[in-house]
């Protein structure tokens, strides 16, 4: 069986956030089935955080939780995280590690990722923007739209940070505006759907 080309025929569900994007995640992963057939990739921009999100998610899902590293497989029912001071990529149904692009200010390491995903993802692609600060992802969500995409952003009196999720529903790309528990069950939804 060719593992990279079997590696293209499911979702893969971008959750980017930053400052308050603990409490969406753990909401979103508690109502997540997981056995969806989906591979959710946390891209947390703020670099202290997110070294610590592998060691808390496994507490909310029985999904694996991995820290990404450079050539990882993307496989359905596990949870990935982007390590912290590295812009994230996907080939031929394997992440990529990069220095981060934009070491100083507000990194744009979601963009990068979702960018990324529409130039070298076959399958289903969901991107959800949730909490955090600046509106890191925003930029890319016409793009996920144009290659058929769903949008979601966390629904802003939800959000402990709304910057991030307003920035992207000001794009005007955006299918869905939901609270954490509402994304799992529309994630599950269109994940069924497929």
């Amino acid at each position: 069986m060719n593992t990279k080309s079997a590696a293209r025929d499911f979702p893969v569900v971008c959750v980017g956030g930053s400052a308050g994007g603990l409490d969406a995640y753990i909401r979103l992963l508690q109502n997540l089935p997981a056995d969806l057939g989906v591979a959710i990739v946390i891209v947390n921009h703020l670099r202290t955080v997110a070294t610590m999100l592998p060691k808390i998610l496994p507490n909310y899902t029985t999904m694996p939780v991995e820290l990404i590293t450079d050539d990882l497989v993307i496989e359905p029912n596990h949870v990935f995280i982007i390590p912290e001071k590295r812009d994230l990529h996907v080939l031929n149904g394997e992440f990529r590690l990069k220095p981060i692009s934009k070491p100083r200010g507000w990194p744009d390491v979601i963009t990068v990722f979702l960018r990324s995903l529409t130039e070298n993802w076959d399958g289903k692609l969901i991107a959800v923007i949730v909490s955090g600060y600046d509106g890191d992802g925003a930029s890319a969500l016409c793009g996920i739209k144009e290659v058929g995409g769903i949008t979601i952003a966390q629904k802003l009196d939800t959000a402990s940070q709304p910057d991030m999720p307003e920035s992207a529903i000001k794009t005007g790309y955006i299918d869905f505006v939901l609270a954490p528990e509402s994304i799992a069950k529309e994630i599950a939804r269109i994940a069924r759907s497929i």
